[in-house]
């Protein structure tokens, strides 16, 4: 029977109220006294040199305050990138400066090359148009194999070329990778492209800096997924302002996505020009400028070979990948197609030999960062695309061959570091089967034909590594911060429970799923228990939100809290009852001595804790407070088999998604509708990717070509499914005390191959010879290749 609260209810989401009633906070919201207004005056052009800006007419215009250039941030520090890669010859990767403001040249299509503050957001906008711009227009490299061609322009002068790694891995594998393609009974190749995406979230950036010149404090209200991390890079790196001094603010925020993950130019100017100005600077992003000014997504291109025996199991892997960085490198950027992509090349496969190549490219674009799974779907995509394509070679069911080369004993060392701690990746596909109807699927396909349909099937098995970990092994590998998480649980005198933590929500329901958490180990009500986030002065640090993290690293430091609290508390009861502490127990929100009908409520508990003078507890001090800091061990692994089955028209080439199913293992699960609604989200945003969404430039001059929803397509309820999910299939992960694995990122992992896989199974099915078509499969894209 379901539970109706604790771990594993599906407890509506508390914070939909104020969500659904308009009643949420976000930093738009946000105005305060005397604020000014910024606008950005933004490049239109993809490379140039700037040769002059007057501003002179556009400072005497109406409520102009001030305009800031690039020589005002000379000697400011720039950007910071927050993970180094070191390439396969052992050399660190090229790491150009990224200015808050454009110094000298520009390298994209909206690069910020000035800065106008007025008294309102119009005078802001009508005097940056103002300003007159001399740009000497340089050739621009768009493509990635034209940026490393012997002569292409320089993004950066400073450069030796546009090559900003060449990371090899594991690269004393490639002897032994390359001598078992030799010796292969069979080799499948493939050429393929990740497409570029733009997160596009609902709520576009906002930034809001103020000073209080009194005590010397700067405080920034942003769109910001992890607030202390802004506050690290922002303060130590860019505007040298200690952390104590440095108070950052991110409230309620209408999805990220990895989007807002990084730190902005904005953010760090609206900080800046607070204190110059010594009032408050407000920017807020328009949709066009957020397609142009947002970290991008994905932007691989990719050629893939899968050797096999004579008895079609997998012997070797070998990948080589050109990954675009953009213009600049975002705070990410280095470790997505590298670490968070070469380490989950195995899949759910017992491969023993693997190899992976990748050469990370500057271009005068838009900078590419972490995207809803960052690297483990260009890694799933690149796998299970071959995969299937090696089935379709051998004539064998694509089913089977999975089956025949799934890791079936735990823990399982992978040839590419990782460590799968636990899984049963059979039992998932099973489920799969079951709640796909595999075996209605002739069926369905022959009413399909009678429509004039073609119908395929696509499978696809995934694994990802998230809650990403541990520090001492990230930093071995690049990263330059910590990634554990830290809670404070602050019990109150009546019982009720403030819990502080260094994770931040937006969309994943932590302010119900939290709760449920700490109710379920103290036995009390949910409705006692609220999270308290986002707010840089509140809780003690954290690295925010984003790669699955939250409920495996930050709610594990909750748990460990509360065993804190428990312990302390345990003491308390014991004197309370006059018993040994050893035989307090905790149930149901009551303390009882084992073995007798003495009980003590946790309310009274509580109260005793911070009224002790009727109760005196010799050397235990009082209050009821405790904070923990948790790195994990390892990742967490979830992994899960997709089914997804699509209807092509063969007059138009248009592809009709009409069923999907996904089975998961997300180890155990705190809330499961929370769980399913993330998998919904992901699925939608993969069958975007999959036939919709495509961020695209001009080859030649550099002008963003998808820069609106005009010309930028996203899905849409119509365009998907309803979905069929489960997540029954529980292998808990051994070393976080939940036993939890991630789930918010795996639809959009799982479901684009999917997509891909079924389409090519239905214009095979037809008759076509067709092997691979990229994303995203648009009619034009699916009608050209049905016509050879």
């Amino acid at each position: 029977m379901p539970k109706d609260s604790g771990i594993g209810a599906s407890s509506k989401r508390r914070e939909d109220v104020r969500f659904l009633t308009g009643a949420g906070n976000y930093t738009d919201d946000i105005n305060l006294h005397g604020q000014a207004y910024v606008h950005f005056l933004r490049s239109d052009v993809a490379h140039g040199r700037i040769v002059s800006l007057d501003t002179s007419a556009a400072a005497a215009m109406p409520g102009v305050v001030r305009i800031f250039t690039g020589a005002d941030f000379e000697g400011v520090g720039g950007l910071p990138c927050g993970w180094q890669v070191t390439d396969k010859h052992g050399q660190p990767m090229a790491e150009p400066g990224h200015p808050v403001l454009a110094q000298g040249k520009v390298r994209h299509v909206g690069d910020p090359i000035a800065a106008v503050v007025a008294e309102s957001p119009e005078q802001a906008r009508d005097a940056a148009e103002a300003i007159e711009a001399e740009i000497e227009e340089l050739p621009a490299v768009i493509d990635m194999k034209a940026a490393l061609a012997e002569g292409a322009a320089k993004v950066h002068d400073d450069l030796p070329s546009n090559l900003c790694y060449d990371w090899g891995f594991v690269e004393e594998n490639k002897g032994a990778v390359d001598a078992a393609f030799a010796e292969a009974a069979h080799v499948t190749t493939l050429e393929l492209v990740n497409n570029r995406l733009v997160a596009n979230p609902m709520e576009p950036r906002v930034a809001i800096g103020d000073y209080a010149r009194a005590t010397g404090e700067s405080t920034l209200y942003t769109t910001s997924q992890n607030p202390h991390v802004i506050r690290l890079l922002m303060g130590a790196f860019v505007l040298g302002i200690p952390e104590h001094k440095l108070r950052v603010v991110a409230p309620d925020v209408g999805g990220g996505f990895g989007s807002k993950i990084f730190h902005y130019a904005e953010e760090a100017f609206c900080t800046f020009a607070a204190k110059a100005l010594a009032r408050p600077v407000k920017w807020t992003s328009s949709r066009s400028e957020a397609f142009m000014s947002d970290a991008h997504g994905r932007d691989h291109v990719s050629k893939i070979e899968l050797a096999l025996d004579e008895n079609n199991n997998f012997i070797a892997l070998r990948t080589e990948t050109l990954a675009n960085m953009g213009a600049y490198l975002s705070t990410f950027a280095p470790s997505v197609p590298t670490w968070l992509h070469g380490t989950l090349m195995a899949g759910n496969y017992k491969t023993p030999l693997i190899y992976v190549n990748v050469k990370a490219v500057f271009t005068n674009t838009v900078p590419v960062d972490a995207y809803r799974g960052a690297g483990r779907p260009e890694a799933t995509y690149q796998l299970e695309r071959v995969i299937d394509k090696a089935a379709r070679e051998l004539g064998v069911d694509p089913i089977a061959l999975r089956r025949q080369n799934f890791v079936t004993e735990f823990p399982y060392q992978t040839p590419v570091a990782v460590v799968y701690d636990t899984g049963d990746y059979n039992a998932t596909m099973d489920k799969l089967e079951e709640i796909a109807d595999i075996a209605g699927f002739a069926a369905r396909r022959a009413a399909s034909e009678a429509r004039g349909k073609l119908r395929g099937l696509g499978v696809n098995c995934y694994i990802e590594a998230c809650g990403i970990a541990p520090s001492n092994l990230v930093g071995q590998l690049g990263a330059r911060a910590g990634l554990y998480d830290a809670a404070t649980v602050r019990v109150n005198a009546t019982g009720s429970i403030s819990v502080m933590v260094g994770a931040h929500s937006h969309g994943q329901g932590h302010e119900t799923a939290f709760p449920q958490v700490v109710a379920e180990m103290l036995g009390i009500d949910e409705s006692m228990i609220e999270i308290v986030h986002g707010d840089s002065s509140k809780i003690p640090f954290g690295m925010g939100t984003y790669g699955s993290r939250s409920l495996a690293v930050c709610g594990s430091a909750m748990v460990r809290a509360t065993e804190k609290i428990i312990n302390k508390a345990k003491k308390i009861a014991a004197h309370l009852m006059e018993a040994s502490e050893a035989d307090i127990e905790l149930k149901g929100g009551q303390f009882t001595v084992a073995g007798t009908d003495k009980s003590v409520a946790w309310g009274d508990v509580t109260l005793a804790a911070y009224v002790p003078h009727n109760y005196p507890l010799e050397d235990i001090e009082p209050g009821l407070e405790e904070t923990a800091f948790y790195d994990p061990s390892n990742f967490t692994y979830p992994a899960g088999a997709y089914a997804c089955e699509v209807e092509v028209d063969p007059e138009t080439g248009k592809v009709t998604v009409e069923r999907f199913s996904a089975a998961d293992d997300f180890g155990n699960i705190v809330n499961p509708m929370i769980v399913s609604g993330q998998v919904h989200g992901g699925l939608g945003q993969g069958i975007g990717q999959a036939l919709l969404e495509n961020c695209a430039y001009d080859p030649e001059t550099g002008q963003l070509l998808s820069a609106s929803y005009m010309d930028y397509a996203m899905p849409r309820a119509d365009d998907v499914p309803f979905y069929a999910v489960d997540h029954s299939c529980a292998t808990p992960c051994t070393h976080n005390p939940l036993g939890v694995k991630g789930c918010g990122e795996a639809g959009a992992i799982g479901s684009p191959p999917s997509v891909v896989n079924a389409v090519i199974d239905a214009l095979q099915s037809g008759g076509k010879a067709v092997t691979h078509i990229d994303m995203p499969m648009s009619p034009s894209r699916v009608w050209s290749a049905m016509q050879g």
